[in-house]
C-alpha cells in the first residue's frame, strides 16, 4: 500500500452484532468505492434496500451524547456509534469504502475495533491510482470545556495523538498515551482496547434509552472497588487507550485524513467533534495537500506534500 495513493478495501466483509445502546441486532458490510468518494453509510431498510445515504464527515454529525451520531435536520439521525469503524478505516489507511448497515447502529462487537481490523483484513486494502488527500493543520486550535480541552497544531509527519484521563476512581486515575496513528501502532496500541462504562450509572443510561445493549461480553464495568469482567484488561491502561480509540474515529471526520497532533485532556466524543468543528470554522487553519512521491509506508508517513490551489469540502 502506498502512502501517497488512495486506498479502498480489495473486496466486501460484513461484521454482525448488536448495538450497544439499541440492543438491536444489525449487520454492516464494507464495500470498496472509488477514488475522492471518502466514508459513505447507506442505511438499508426492512428489505434490504437503500433508505438514506450520508457522507461521513464533522458536517453530518448531529449527537455525540455517549456516541458519535451522523445524521442531517430534515431527517434526523442515520446511523449512531460509527466511531469504532472510522477509527479502523483512519488506522488501517482506507480511504474510499461504502458502509452498508440494515440498523440504526453500527455493531459494539466486543467493545473494541478488533471485528472491523478482521474484516478489512479479509476484505484486503488496494491502492487507487489517484494521490491521496490529505487535511493539513495550519495553525494552533483549541477548545476549552472546563477542565478539558482538545487541542489541534500543525504536525508535518502525519497524524499525531496525545490523549490525557482523569477519573477519581482507584481503578483508572490518571492515564495517557501518546502515539503516531498508522496501521502498526493501531493494531497494537488501541485496535482491542474496549469501551468502558461505571456500574453507578446504569439505571440512569437504561431509563435514558442507553446502554440496552451493553454487557460484560463488549463493556468493561467498573464497580465501586473493582472491575466485574472476570477476563480482566487487555491493557495495563486500557481505559485511555479505548479514549484514544475513539478520538481517532471522531477525528476521521475531518474529510479527509489529518495531518496534524491532536492532544486531548479529559475529553470524549463531545470534544472531540467540537475542536473538528472549530478547525473547519476557521478556513485559515486548515487546507487540503496531495501526496507526491509514492512510497511503501501508512498515513502518518507522508512523503512531499503539495498543496492544491483550493480549500477541501470534500463532500
Amino acid at each position: 500500500m502506498k502512502a501517497g495513493r488512495q486506498t479502498t478495501l480489495g473486496a466486501r466483509a460484513t461484521v454482525c452484532g448488536i448495538g450497544v445502546h439499541s440492543g438491536l441486532p444489525v449487520s454492516l458490510t464494507l464495500h470498496p468505492a472509488d477514488a475522492g468518494t471518502g466514508v459513505v453509510f447507506v442505511r438499508l431498510d426492512a428489505q434490504g434496500r437503500p433508505e438514506r445515504e450520508i457522507r461521513a464527515h464533522a458536517r453530518s454529525v448531529t449527537a455525540t451524547e455517549l456516541a458519535t451520531v451522523l445524521g442531517d435536520d430534515d431527517h434526523g439521525p442515520c446511523v449512531s456509534t460509527i466511531e469504532h469503524v472510522m477509527a479502523t478505516l483512519c488506522g488501517l489507511g482506507v480511504d474510499n469504502a461504502i458502509i452498508e448497515i440494515d440498523g440504526p447502529e453500527a455493531p459494539i462487537m466486543d467493545g473494541s475495533a478488533a471485528a472491523f481490523v478482521a474484516a478489512i483484513d479479509q476484505a484486503g486494502i488496494v491502492a487507487l491510482p489517484e494521490s491521496r488527500r490529505f487535511t493539513k493543520v495550519l495553525k494552533p486550535i483549541r477548545v476549552q470545556k472546563g477542565d478539558s480541552y482538545g487541542e489541534l497544531t500543525p504536525y508535518e509527519r502525519g497524524f499525531r495523538i496525545d490523549i490525557a484521563i482523569d477519573f477519581a476512581h482507584p481503578l483508572i486515575g490518571r492515564q495517557s498515551i501518546a502515539m503516531e496513528v498508522e496501521p502498526t501502532t493501531f493494531r497494537r496500541e488501541v485496535a482491542r482496547a474496549r469501551t468502558f462504562g461505571f456500574m453507578k450509572d446504569v439505571s440512569k443510561l437504561w431509563s435514558a434509552g442507553y446502554a440496552l445493549g451493553a454487557s460484560l461480553e463488549n463493556t468493561l464495568v467498573v464497580a465501586d472497588d473493582r472491575l466485574l469482567n472476570p477476563e480482566g484488561l487487555r491493557y495495563a491502561d486500557e481505559f485511555v487507550r479505548h479514549k484514544a480509540l475513539d478520538a481517532i474515529g471522531d477525528l476521521a471526520l475531518a474529510g479527509a485524513p489529518l495531518l496534524g497532533a491532536y492532544k486531548s485532556v479529559c475529553g470524549g466524543h463531545k470534544l472531540n467533534h467540537a475542536i473538528l468543528c472549530a478547525l473547519i470554522a476557521d478556513p485559515t487553519a486548515w487546507t487540503v495537500v496531495e501526496a507526491k512521491a509514492p512510497r511503501q509506508r501508512g498515513h502518518a508517513d507522508v512523503p512531499g506534500l503539495v498543496a492544491p490551489a483550493y480549500r477541501a469540502d470534500l463532500s
